[in-house]
Formats: structure tokens, sequence, C-alpha cells
């Protein structure tokens, strides 16, 4: 599956008109970037109006309790859509391991290694999100922690599914899904360059002058 990393309304409308989208991400610095100092219910109800599928906000508090108190005021939000996406950490393991024994989904993010998404799969957490760009950015290989990541999922039957995010190039989607990411969480740019290849433009363009030259 595809989700869309943005915040903006207008450009999710736009972007699940074409029918390849299945949920939405949003972090703090998207929202930051996007939204600036606008209400964030209100923001994230605008982007639960614009799309389908599940909605994934990110908690700023750190220590648990304020996590778990941010948490619950989310999912009030909209119960069905809403998914408390939790920063890794002590803490953001045990805030995962209770909300999903309350039934709240979660999506426990900033991992950046197989160990990381094991022990957040472990805990309970809905969706694993493995940054692929920072782990490049690190030096390392993504590829490989992805398809530990996956393999282990499958061998241990544990319920997570993976999103791999932190996208920069569309080789990024590729090689996620090609290595056993669930989920891909992308871009509005980086989708919008998915759209196109010289040889598809060119083979339009050569069909459609053929058909306007053609005898009449």
């Amino acid at each position: 599956m595809l989700f869309l990393d943005s915040s903006d309304p207008k450009e999710i409308k736009d972007i699940f008109a074409w029918g390849v989208i299945a949920g939405v991400t949003t972090n703090p610095l998207i929202l930051a970037r996007e939204a600036g100092a606008v209400d964030l219910e209100q923001r994230i109800r605008e982007v639960i109006a614009a799309s389908k599928g599940p909605v994934s906000v990110e908690l700023v508090s750190e220590s648990e309790g304020a996590m778990m108190e941010e948490a619950h005021r989310y999912h009030t939000w909209a119960p069905g859509r809403i998914v408390i996406k939790v920063p890794f950490g002590e803490a953001g393991l045990r805030v995962t391991h209770a909300l999903a024994s309350q039934g709240i989904e979660t999506n426990v993010t900033c991992i950046m290694s197989f160990n990381q998404a094991y022990l957040a799969a472990l805990a309970g957490g809905t969706y694993v999100s493995i940054f692929s760009g920072r782990v490049r950015d690190m030096g390392y290989d993504v590829r490989p922690v992805i398809a530990e990541t996956r393999a282990q999922l499958d061998r241990e039957k544990l319920g997570a599914k993976i999103i791999v995010g932190s996208i920069r190039h569309i080789l990024d989607v590729n090689e996620a899904l090609a290595h056993g990411a669930h989920v891909v969480t992308v871009p509005p740019g980086i989708l919008r360059k998915m759209l196109h290849n010289p040889k598809t433009d060119e083979t339009i363009r050569e069909f459609n002058a053929a058909w306007a030259s053609r005898a009449k």
C-alpha cells in the first residue's frame, strides 16, 4: 500500500482522487511547515475529511503520563481513523503496549534498526515506521533492515505492519516495496514524480498525433 506523507487537505483530496492512496501520515515537522500556527485538531479533522483510511498523528509529549493523555485526546477526534504515532523509546514502548491493550492503533515511529522495529512489534505496535532516508544518512543500507524485519514478523506471525518513510527518491519507494514493506508513505512531490516517464509521454504524443493526422 501507499500512504501520503502530508497534512495539506487540498493536496490530500487531490491525490486521493487518483485512487492509489490508502492512508495519511503526518508528523510535527510536516505540520509545522504546512500548517504553521493552525489549531492541530482543526487541521487533523480537515485531513480526515479529505482522505480515507488511517491517519497517523504523532505525540510530542515526552513523559509516559503526558503521552497517554495526549494519545487519548487525539483518539477522540476520530476513533475509527486516528492512529497514534508513538516515538520509539522506553517510554514509547510502554505507551504502545498500554494503547494496544486498550484497542487503540499505534504507529511506532523514528525507527532506524531491525532491533527497534522488532521491539516495537512485540510491544503491540500496529505499524512500525522505518526511516529510509535517515538510515542512509548514517551510512547504512536500509534494505536489510526492511527485509529482516519483514522476515521476523512473518516468522513469528506478529501483527505489526512495516511502514517505510523518510522517502527522498523514487528508488526508495521501489526498494522498500521490493524488500518487504507493507506500506510506503510518500511525500506528494515524490508521488507526482512516479507519474512520469519520458517514453510514456513520447508514446502518448505519437498516438495522439497519428490519430489527429489520420486520413479522413
